[in-house]
């Protein structure tokens, strides 16, 4: 048998009142009487009244949906990797609570019908009342048009700023520092890096924060001992047996994300040597599995969560104040270095 769905209509007439003093009811307006108010929630929770989306939409002029964009495809991040699934869980529990609901967009492949890089019109298209970014680039043109849009906008890890935009991080200078401090501190000098794509915020922050603490040490800087990847696995992997294959290989090696690093020390141990007895290799994200590596990750640790509630915090602010209110434009949470059995450290010491 097919439920039957009551209507606002339906509402309206059994509660005695007009279908404008129902609606206003239901969305809080402040200038409808209390003991209305209490008469048409009760009875709206009764018979199960569920108002439909477009209708109010049409009311508030919000369709209590975020947009959420995460590039998918060759060198780019996708919903799989512990990170952002992590993040995600944050945006999504913070928004969730405020009544919102996400639609994600993980998907640029040609075809799609709305063209290439098409961020600003699938947001009008499904009406969303903001966005979430991440791991997109901040020099493409379409992040740059909707960062600058009236639309509120918020990114995790992409440097952008508009009217109605900001970002937040973790900070990637001082995890770089964390790690190069401690590898130090464990006797080692020569130090290399598996640097993540420079056409992310945290692949070029990350680097530089370890170029700058390597110099800040008096050790020489060398170019041979910054390697690429792509924050996954495999190339971490590779560009570890780049490093070994170097005439004098490092003692010790900063990771630009766990992942990579994991593929750092299954490089390593493939040549029949140790870590951290050959090498030493510390991580970055703290990632679930980190610490079920063998050995175990020393890893500077982010938030994820926490980064993500606050991107999400950010950005209902956002809607709610608008242009009008005082916004911060750049949120940034300080990390900490958690030391286990992959460098020199005791197990699961944390270091700030």
């Amino acid at each position: 048998m097919t439920k039957h769905y009551v209507t606002i209509r339906e509402l309206a007439r059994l509660s005695g009142v007009s279908v404008g003093t129902v609606s206003r009811a239901l969305n809080g307006y402040p200038d409808v009487r209390q003991d209305t108010r209490d008469r048409i929630v009760r009875l709206a929770e009764e018979l199960d009244y569920t108002p439909q989306a477009a209708a109010r939409t049409l009311v508030t002029r919000r369709s209590h949906v975020i947009g959420v964009f995460l590039e998918t495809g060759k060198n780019h991040p996708d919903i799989q990797h512990p990170f952002f699934h992590e993040v995600l869980v944050g945006i999504k529990n913070r928004l969730g609570a405020a009544g919102y609901d996400l639609l994600l967009f993980a998907s640029e492949e040609p075809g799609n019908g709305y063209g290439t890089h098409s961020y600003l019109k699938r947001c009008n298209h499904h009406h969303v009342d903001g966005a979430v970014l991440m791991g997109l680039s901040a020099d493409d043109p379409e992040t740059d048009r909707l960062a600058r849009s009236s639309l509120p906008c918020v990114s995790v890890d992409v440097e952008f700023q508009g009217l109605h935009s900001s970002w937040v991080s973790s900070d990637n200078h001082q995890g770089a520092d964390l790690a190069v401090k401690h590898l130090m501190e464990c006797g080692h000098k020569r130090i290399a890096h598996i640097a993540g794509p420079l056409d992310t915020t945290p692949g070029r922050e990350r680097l530089a924060g370890f170029r700058r603490a390597i110099e800040k040490a008096g050790l020489p800087y060398y170019d041979e001992l910054v390697v690429y990847g792509d924050f996954y696995y495999e190339s971490g992997l590779a560009s570890m047996e780049k490093l070994l294959d170097l005439a004098t290989p490092p003692t010790a090696v900063f990771v630009a994300s766990d992942m990579m690093a994991m593929g750092a020390m299954r490089a390593v141990q493939a040549r029949g040597l140790s870590v951290p007895g050959d090498v030493a290799v510390v991580g970055y994200d703290d990632i679930t599995i980190a610490g079920m590596a063998h050995p175990p990750l020393t890893t500077v640790r982010q938030e994820k969560a926490q980064l993500g509630e606050l991107a999400a915090e950010a950005l209902l602010r956002q809607i709610e104040e608008g242009a009008n209110g005082d916004l911060e434009s750049t949120l940034t949470l300080p990390v900490t270095l958690v030391v286990r059995e992959s460098t020199c450290g005791d197990r699961n010491q944390s270091v700030t």
